[in-house]
């Protein structure tokens, strides 16, 4: 059984994240905190998003965590990033599909503020595997309610005014347009902006777990209402968000979509510029564009990657081999970002906030993001059977670094090459798709995917 992906469990609730898998995965979740806790009983803050399936799924988890041997805290319909600031000091339970289709919902797990790493993960779906028996009946969990929703916005706008210089209104004069996309963020993020003094226009922001107004996903695509109506005001900016509220995207008021990777080499420079500490560390994946390494570099930081999906493993990880003067200032791969001062969580309204206070403090998008250099990018996927896969990143590792003899190559998570001008090119199987793929930026971009699609496609031929 593989119930884990890079982002917890999901998928289609009919056939995979189903009532009777969200009550084994609960009764698997409090066995391991019991095993691993001496509080009788422990606590478990449950929390959910607006989908039609999200609160029986909460149900059949509530009754696995109780029948567990734990207690449970729900604290209702919240974003994702607001269960997790909630389960700070003690386990959380996200049901959540974030971004994916209204058909499908997950299950995301968490302990004091940060997603569970890749070994609890594993311990999680051997318990699950083994259907273990529930706790004794005189050992079964209780439940109660509470509204954590208020804490929750109200710490982001302190925050937000903590991280943008003291200012109790930093977003006074600033004009806002939010797509919350009908999920949940529309219950924090505009009322977050607004507290913080700006003028806030929304849009989809209703919950409804059908999403009528666009697809969950934000993308250049699924935002077109959004880009038109801010190309079409006076508007400093727009931002989308997806069904949970831990991704953001950003329009600038010209409705153009700012790059993932530029408003990522944004929040790293601010942060780095902004820190004390002797060794400021950003912490990103490793499809992460160079020009993230060049402003942090710029600013005396220094980056370092972690595989998609755990930058939570990432950031404990620099903790722990860095010195007294590391600190990581911030944590981010495309479209999620971790403000580690706030907590050890990806929370795009966080995001939403200080971005707008950025944005004001220079001006407009154009300024905040001109010392940012962007260099064409693109990202190509190549058909390959899953079996070819292995033999096939075994060739690429041997055969792409010879096309490339200037390039300092790493292999940790695929086969990344860095070149001299800052051009960079990444491959790595997909691990849900039938695909090799790779991402590139170069000011030469049509030579650099040339070369390294001529070489994907050769070794995988040659690996079937």
């Amino acid at each position: 059984m593989n119930l884990f992906g890079t982002a917890g469990i999901r998928g289609p609730v009919r056939d995979r994240v189903t009532p009777k898998l969200a009550l084994s995965v609960g009764q698997a979740v409090g066995k391991y905190i019991r095993e691993g806790e001496t509080e009788t009983p422990p606590v478990v803050t449950l929390g959910w998003d607006g989908r039609e399936t999200s609160q029986s799924l909460a149900a059949a988890v509530e009754a696995g965590l109780t029948s567990g041997g734990v207690d449970v805290l729900r604290v209702g319909e919240l974003p994702t990033p607001g269960l997790a600031y909630c389960s700070q000091g003690r386990y959380g339970v996200m049901i959540t599909a974030s971004h994916n289709p209204p058909t499908d919902n997950g299950i995301k797990l968490f302990a004091d503020g940060e997603e569970f790493d890749s070994g609890a993960e594993g311990r999680i779906e051997r318990l699950v595997t083994d259907t273990s028996e529930p706790a004794e009946w005189s050992e079964f969990g209780t439940t109660r309610t509470a509204d954590e929703l208020g804490t929750y916005r109200d710490r982001v706008t302190e925050y937000a005014v903590e991280t943008l210089g003291g200012n109790e209104e930093p977003l006074s004069g600033v004009s806002v347009v939010v797509d919350c996309g009908n999920g949940v963020a529309s219950v924090v993020t505009p009322q977050v902006l607004r507290a913080l003094g700006a003028h806030v226009v929304t849009l989809n922001a209703n919950v409804d777990g059908t999403f009528p107004g666009r697809e969950s996903k934000p993308t250049p695509e699924t935002l077109g209402d959004l880009r038109t109506f801010v190309r079409d005001g006076e508007f400093d900016l727009g931002i989308g968000h997806d069904g949970d509220g831990d991704r953001i995207v950003i329009v600038g008021p010209d409705g153009d979509v700012v790059h993932e990777d530029t408003i990522l080499a944004v929040l790293a420079r601010h942060y780095v510029e902004a820190s004390v500490s002797d060794d400021p560390v950003v912490v990103t994946t490793p499809n992460a564009s160079a020009r993230i390494d060049e402003a942090v570099r710029d600013q005396g930081g220094r980056t370092e990657r972690v595989r998609l999906g755990a930058l939570h493993e990432g950031i404990a990880r620099e903790r722990d081999a860095g010195t007294d003067e590391t600190e990581v200032v911030f944590a981010a791969e495309p479209w999620k970002h971790v403000h580690t001062a706030l907590g050890g969580w990806i929370d795009g309204v966080a995001s939403a906030a200080v971005l707008s206070g950025l944005v004001a403090e220079a001006g407009d998008v154009a300024t905040l993001i001109q010392p940012i250099t962007e260099r064409p990018y693109r990202k190509v996927s190549v058909p390959c059977p899953d079996g070819a896969k292995s033999q096939a990143m075994e060739r690429i590792e041997r055969e792409l670094p010879q096309q490339f003899p200037e390039g300092d190559v790493s292999t940790e998570y695929g086969v990344r090459i860095e070149l001299p001008d800052a051009s960079w090119v990444l491959v790595r199987p997909s691990g849900t798709e039938e695909y090799i793929r790779f991402y590139a930026e170069s000011d030469d971009i049509d030579t650099l995917v040339e070369t390294t699609r001529g070489v994907v496609e050769e070794c995988i031929a040659a690996s079937e």
